[in-house]
């Protein structure tokens, strides 16, 4: 950043998926590769922005919340309007847990390790306080994700379990940390 003004923190619109999909696609590329920890359970070779979930993203916008399938999402903007990280909440694919959401989210690489996490983190958190039939949200991180679970937890968040060897990424086993913050 050398100065430049922090990110532009906004509410994600219809208008703006097609350059969140292409952020999300480049962000993926650094799953696991150049240092940088895995961050989604899929192999490196596969790390790229789902098509099918394109479509689930965009209804979701539109859903209201408690509704199955809704989501609202923010992007950090740069200087020259680019996506720089993003945050999202979404329901949780459980029937009766209209109560809770789930949380996903990521920095762009030149801006990790620069406070713009735990910014968006704390975006959609105020957000969620809002919501009157919220009451926790969740997120599941991979074990050694360490720089994560870092930054979740000074948002928060508290562990909740852990499911050893629960994927096998490039033949290797990685175990899947929950956590949850309460919004009550």
């Amino acid at each position: 950043m050398n100065g430049a003004a922090p990110p532009l923190i906004q509410g994600v619109g219809a208008a703006d998926l097609p350059a969140l999909f292409v952020y999300l696609d480049d962000h993926l590329q650094d799953n696991g590769r150049a240092g940088t920890p895995l961050f989604q359970p899929m192999a490196r070779a596969d790390s790229r922005f789902p098509v099918d979930k394109r479509a689930a993203f965009a209804i979701g916008l539109g859903a209201a919340v408690g509704a199955p399938g809704w989501r609202r999402a923010w992007m950090a903007l740069d200087a020259d309007g680019a996506i720089c990280g993003h945050v999202d909440l979404r329901a949780r694919p459980e029937r009766a847990s209209s109560h809770r959401c789930l949380l996903g989210m990521g920095v762009h690489r030149d801006f990790r390790r620069q406070g713009l996490g735990e910014r968006l983190m704390q975006t959609a958190l105020h957000w969620a306080h809002t919501q009157p039939g919220l009451d926790w949200v969740d997120l599941e991180v991979l074990s050694s994700n360490l720089p994560a679970r870092r930054l979740y937890e000074r948002c928060g968040f508290t562990f909740a379990g852990e499911l050893p060897d629960l994927f096998r990424i490039d033949g290797e086993g990685h175990g899947y940390v929950y956590m949850t913050h309460s919004l009550r």
